[in-house]
């Protein structure tokens, strides 16, 4: 049996709807869940209604704005028009014969579904749209299950409440969830944020082991990027086995099987046959497969014939468990245990990546905009902070120990990506939320108490990283104000004068070719055109964007030998893309150059009507 906090009424606290908590079946089956139904069913309508109104209210497209989003509809499209489940390859993208594209069809088989659903009753662009609006959506509610629980789990009824309304918050200040939004980055908060609810449930129930063990392997299944992540929960999992043995032998032993059993399903159901033997660091392969079914095996052999011995033998076991797995890591993948980007051309590195914000280091985004720290970095600290202090107090010690390692592993990520501060972000949510219902409760308490009351205040507004990210951006704007510099603007969303379908139009009526142009207007191109397009911002695709940008950076005598050397028909020119911007400055008698003063080389024959358009076409003579 396990405490476990439900939902009814509380005087305690003056919450409607909760009580102070009572025994429950060692299960995270459907019952102890039930309560949690109605609030968050409740939350997650007004988080709907909310987005799609802020939507709506300032329409651009009903795709997201990153080009991972209409890259992902790229491949959902090729997939419904009859491409292989195995086959990964974007024939239209890179060099001919195409690229071979790293994502998982795991999320590519809910978007198709809701296509094809909603094709019963709409018409295709419809069906398309209303997929692309319900899916993002949809992904949060996972994360709203996940934060009430954890909340109400450290805070009782209060920190369930106070969770579940971080949970919303978090979910509207970012776009991970917008209608649109569609790459994988919002089913991996779902993931993460599962993970960590089940691993601090009191009593540690084999069912939740069981369904994080399972969270665990999609994630590494779905991106390679929270591989740290589950190294992280495979740790902490082996660890709490470590010092508990028996206590924590059902637990441990359904984390490890179903981690195995889930990792082997996605790798025989996504993985063709052909790719068996190659190991890709960037994706499920070969590598990650074997590494996770081997040090789940392992793991698993250990847990079921040493759980009853003593330390020192459970200790030595557990040690030979890491010696093989690290070692099977050493022999089969090596290049898997640096930086999957790490073999990036230095072209690249310089010209794209660097210029890529979610790639940024905390170094060089606080170098750019530092008044951005904030709101990605600061929340963490404080939740890291507080599990120290809870676990120094002797306050839920397993718990916040548990979270204390999740925050610091993608805190950790975030100072090498920025990209990270959004999963830090959002573990931030459960200690905090703890916190504040213990203030609360202590200012409902005391009402005449200003200073209890600033203080539950003051902790729930620092809690919330969007408060941060806008005090930010606001104060930046006062400095540059009294500075007499340009005030500036709170960020918007970039202006598609060159991406949407309206300026892609006079391209899509050219005959079917190959395109050269910035990679930001790759994806696009092939969302809008049957062309097939030199570059796009994917690291796989190197072949492609370091022709590219040859081509733009060239004096227009060699430029053309790129060109035409790699079948390029229609030339696209964007003079408010970035990379245009940055190629004409790195190469001043580049082509990019020459084409930003108005000089046309011979070899480029102006599409008309396009020349006073924002984005320029020109053919490639032959």
């Amino acid at each position: 049996m396990v405490e476990f906090p439900l939902l009814k009424s509380d005087p305690a606290t003056g919450d409607a709807g909760f009580a102070a908590p009572e025994r429950l079946p060692r299960s995270l089956g459907a019952r102890p869940l039930a309560p949690l139904h109605l609030p968050v069913l409740l939350t997650f309508a007004q988080f709907s209604i909310l987005t799609v109104a802020m939507h709506f209210g300032s329409y651009a497209d009903y795709v997201g704005a990153d080009n991972d989003d209409v890259m992902r509809l790229v491949q959902v499209r090729d997939l419904l028009g009859g491409q292989g489940w195995f086959d990964l390859t974007q024939y239209r993208l890179g060099l001919e014969g195409g690229t071979l594209m790293h994502w998982s069809r795991l999320v590519d088989l809910p978007i198709a579904a809701l296509i094809l659903l909603f094709s019963l009753l709409m018409s295709p662009p419809l069906a398309e749209a209303s997929a692309l609006l319900v899916w993002p959506l949809l992904t949060a509610l996972p994360v709203f299950y996940a934060l009430a629980v954890s909340g109400g789990v450290l805070g009782g009824a209060s920190g369930r409440v106070i969770g579940l309304a971080l949970a919303l918050l978090f979910a509207l200040a970012i776009n991970r969830f917008v209608p649109g939004a569609i790459d994988h980055h919002n089913v991996q908060l779902a993931l993460i944020a599962t993970i960590a609810a089940c691993l601090i449930l009191p009593g540690r129930p084999p069912a939740s082991h069981a369904l994080a063990g399972v969270a665990a392997a999609l994630a590494v299944a779905i991106g390679a990027e929270t591989t740290p992540h589950i190294a992280v929960v495979a740790a902490i999992v082996a660890v709490q086995w470590l010092w508990l043995g028996g206590g924590m032998k059902e637990a441990a032993s359904a984390f490890a099987l179903a981690m195995a059993a889930t990792l082997s399903a996605a790798f025989f159901l996504t993985v063709p046959a052909s790719q068996y033997g190659v190991v890709a660091c960037d994706a499920l392969s070969t590598g990650f497969y074997a590494l996770g079914v081997i040090g789940a095996g392992l793991f698993f052999l250990a847990v079921s014939t040493l759980s009853d011995r003593g330390f020192a033998t459970r200790l030595a076991g557990l040690g030979l468990v890491g010696v093989a797995t690290s070692g099977f890591a050493l022999l089969g993948a090596p290049q898997c245990l640096g930086n999957p980007l790490g073999s990036l051309d230095p072209l690249l590195v310089s010209m794209w990546l660097s210029h890529v914000t979610e790639a940024q280091s905390v170094l060089a985004q606080l170098s750019a905009e530092p008044w951005t720290g904030g709101g990605f970095y600061l929340v963490p600290v404080l939740a890291m902070i507080l599990c120290a202090v809870r676990i120094r107090q002797g306050r839920d010690v397993q718990a916040h120990g548990v979270l204390l390692a999740l925050l610091a592993v993608s805190w950790a990520i975030a100072l090498v990506q920025v990209r990270g501060s959004v999963f830090s972000n959002m573990l931030s949510a459960i200690p905090l939320a703890a916190l504040i219902a213990g203030l609360r409760t202590r200012s409902n308490a005391d009402p005449k108490n200003l200073r209890k009351g600033l203080a539950y205040a003051g902790t729930a507004f620092a809690a919330v990283p969007f408060v941060w990210a806008l005090s930010g951006a606001l104060l930046s704007m006062g400095v540059n104000t009294v500075m007499g510099q340009e005030a500036g603007h709170l960020p918007a969303q970039e202006e598609k004068i060159c991406t949407d379908a309206e300026a892609l139009a006079p391209l899509a009526r050219e005959p079917a070719g190959v395109v050269a142009g910035p990679s930001n207007l790759g994806a696009h191109i092939l969302r809008f055109t049957d062309h097939r397009v030199l570059s796009a911002p994917y690291h796989r695709n190197q072949g492609g964007m370091l022709t590219e940008l040859h081509a733009a950076m060239a004096r227009p005598a060699d430029s053309v030998k790129f060109l035409r050397g790699a079948g390029v028909t229609v030339l696209a020119f964007c003079d408010s893309d970035p990379q245009v911007g940055s190629d004409a400055a790195a190469a001043p008698d580049g082509l990019y150059a020459q084409l930003r003063k108005g000089i046309v080389p011979d070899f480029l024959e102006p599409v008309p009507g396009t020349q006073s358009a924002p984005l320029q076409l020109f053919r490639v003579k032959p």
